[in-house]
Parts: structure tokens; sequence; C-alpha cells
């Protein structure tokens, strides 16, 4: 029995020796590696960790001249005071309803797109589309509205065209009107953005198995059914991890787009979380409340992202790790 326990005892550290060895093994192969990312793990942890300090101000009458050590602690008051604010309801369901419209809009067109796209069978003409649609998705959102600011004045582009070629009398102001912004805003950023998620579906669609469209082709399939029972199908599963990874960002309607568009017209209609937070804090100097706002945000969206992975593993069966 002694001689048992023994040996399974050496086996142990045996194996823990083993497992040490190759440990070091990996480590001195992959050490040039390690090396080549410590630079962006440095600037991850200064310029993403360190400033999680900051957010202790949301719990304090925080004051610059004091500073964080010496600010008035007043624990939950101002999340208390953020769900009494009269603009606070109105711009959490701006924020919503701008990101889902962008999110449903930015499935949906890059998806059909694809589709359409894939049964290019010219390869110059489908690479010549797909790269100016790629475009757009690289011009920053300065550029873009300074753009869409002139073209929708009501003296721009736009409305000379309505004036002159459809007998439209009265100006539209595309920025001045909450309803006409916010279609504004979503066909903008799904115009910009709807070229990168074509390439997403474009690579799924790569990887779909030729025997699937000659199985169909001899059984009688016309084009269109192909498409139907076998394309569509085949692309669902990408879908579904893209819609449902995307519920994370449901409080992200997109701080550079509007900030670059919107004004004091349609704020009513136009003002999401990020543009509150920046007039708040860097504005008006009520740093605490707006800090209580971003990290409200936050936790929600946390919650959400687990929320969309859990959805995407169940019925995509998709994971990270």
């Amino acid at each position: 029995m002694g001689t048992t326990t023994k040996a399974i005892a050496g086996n142990e550290v045996l194996q823990q020796e083993m497992g040490k060895s190759k440990s070091r093994g990996f480590l001195k192969r992959t050490w040039p590696l390690h090396i080549m990312l410590l630079p962006a793990v440095i600037l991850q942890f200064i310029f993403v960790y360190v400033p999680l300090g900051g957010l202790v101000i949301a719990f304090q009458d925080y004051k610059p001249y004091d500073g964080i050590f010496h600010s008035k602690w007043v624990g939950l008051e101002h999340f208390k005071f953020m769900f009494d604010y009269p603009d606070i309801k109105q711009v959490i369901t701006n924020t919503a309803l701008i990101a889902g419209l962008k999110i449903i809009c930015g499935i949906i067109v890059p998806f059909v797109f694809a589709l359409l796209l894939n049964e290019v069978s010219f390869n110059p003409f489908k690479r010549t589309v797909q790269t100016l649609v790629y475009l757009p998705y690289f011009i920053s959102w300065v550029f873009l509205g300074g753009i869409l600011n002139d073209m929708l004045a009501s003296d721009g582009i736009i409305n000379s065209v309505l004036h002159n070629w459809f007998g439209v009398k009265e100006s539209i102001l595309f920025l001045g009107d909450g309803n006409w912004f916010r279609f504004v805003v979503v066909l903008s950023d799904v115009w910009q953005q709807f070229g990168y998620g074509t390439i997403v579906y474009l690579a799924a669609l790569a990887g779909v198995n030729p025997a699937l469209y000659e199985a169909a082709e001899v059984d009688g399939a016309t084009r269109w059914k192909q498409t139907w029972h076998v394309t569509i199908p085949s692309l669902l599963p990408i879908v579904i991890v893209v819609g449902t990874l995307a519920l994370g960002n449901i409080l992200n309607a997109g701080f550079d787009q509007i900030f670059n568009l919107y004004n004091p017209l349609v704020y009513s209609k136009g003002d999401i979380i990020d543009t509150f937070v920046y007039r708040t804090g860097i504005l008006n100097g009520q740093y605490s409340l707006a800090t209580a706002v971003g990290i409200f945000k936050s936790l929600i969206g946390f919650v959400l992202i687990i929320v969309g992975y859990k959805l995407a593993q169940k019925y995509a069966d998709y994971k990270i790790f």
C-alpha cells in the first residue's frame, strides 16, 4: 500500500515537472511575441484601466479644486438625481431608438447587398463595387459631418434639387427637424458602415459548400430557389451572431456622428447619452452627474453584451473561449 502511494506521488511530481518544463519551453519559443505585445498592453493599461479610478467621482460631490481625495462623499445621490433629471428619459429613448434602427438597418442592408453582389459573375466589376462601398468606412465623421451640413442646408444641393426638379416649394430642414434628423443619422450611418458589413457576409458566402448548389441545380432549383434554400440558410448563423452581439451597442448611438451633425433645434429627438454626458460634464462642469450617467450606460451595455453572447452561443454555437 505504501509503495503504491509513493508511486502515485512520484507520478504527480513528475507530471508537475513536465508541465513546468513545457511552460518554460513555450515561453522560450514565444518571448519575442510577448515583447511585441508589451507596448500595446502598457498603452491599454495606462489609457483604459488607470482612468477607471476616476469613476469614484460619481459617488462624490466632485470639485476640481478639491480633487478626488478631498471631495465630499455623497454615495448614490447623483444616480438618484439622474433618474429625476427631466431630460434623461428622453435621452435614453433617443439613444435606444437611434441605435436600434442603426443595428437593424446595419444587418439588413449589407446582408441584401452581399447576396446581390455574390450573384455578379464579372469579377472586375464585383471587386470595384466592393472597394467603392468599403471606402466610406475610412472617412472621419468630422469630414463627413461638414459635407452633410453643406449638402442638407436649406440652400444646399439636396434642397436645390427638390426645388428645381420636383417642385418642392419650401426647403426641408433635414438637420433642423427632429424626425428628419433621425432619418439622416440612420441613413448616413448605414451608408458609411454597410461596406464593412458586406465583407463579413461575403466571407461567410465563400465558405458555403459548392456541392449544395450543385445538388440543388440537379434537383431543378432555379437561381432564386438556390438563394432562398441554400444561400440564406447558410448565412443565418452569422446573421444571428452579428445581431446578438450588436445588442451590447444598443446604447451606443454614435457620438462622433451625432456631435458633428446635431444642434439645439434637434435636442428633443437627437440628443443621446454620449452627447448628454459631454454637455453635462465638459460644458456645464457637472462632472459627478456625467460620470454617473456614463457608469449607468456602461453597466447596461455590459449586461447586454453578456446576454448577446449567451444568445449567440445558444442559437449559433458561437464561442469565444
